[in-house]
């Protein structure tokens, strides 16, 4: 499976992590929620997600399109194992949307948490915070994942 550029996932430690660079727009989280599901459908086993979005510069969202997507992916995770979902956020848009995204989540099967700190969310999810490390643009290795 091909990944995008922004999303690396290493099948030994059930990680995908995803760093987007630029804009954030609908287009941009159908692409990773897509990305997402592609992975959740092949690989049948659960895997904990980090974005780091601290490379992101502009964010064209809205409430509304993010209650929808929350709620697709509550729904489309249901049954499944518990996952964990770090975001990095500094910038104060996408930590609100990031934090809503963590209210419609509650209760589900996927547990999201926002932090502003790369070794706080290294140690929720339990890798090593050089794995979380910001990587060069273009250095995204994709090798790790194998079908």
């Amino acid at each position: 499976m091909k990944l995008p550029p922004e999303i690396e996932f290493h099948q030994n430690i059930r990680l995908l992590i995803y760093r987007p660079k630029g804009l954030i727009n609908e287009a941009e989280i159908n692409r990773v929620v897509g990305a997402i599901e592609d992975l959740e459908a092949a690989t049948q086993e659960p895997f904990n997600r980090f974005s780091d979005t601290s490379e992101t510069h502009e964010v064209e969202l809205n409430f509304r399109y993010v209650i929808h997507v929350s709620i697709h992916r509550r729904l489309s995770h249901k049954g499944r194992a518990p996952v964990k979902s770090a975001i990095l956020a500094t910038d104060s848009t996408l930590v609100h949307y990031a934090r809503l995204l963590a209210v419609l989540t509650q209760g589900s099967s996927i547990t999201v948490r926002v932090f502003q700190d790369r070794k706080e969310a290294a140690q929720w999810l339990g890798v090593p915070v050089e794995l979380l490390a910001e990587k060069p643009i273009g250095g995204a290795d994709q090798s790790n994942y194998r079908k």
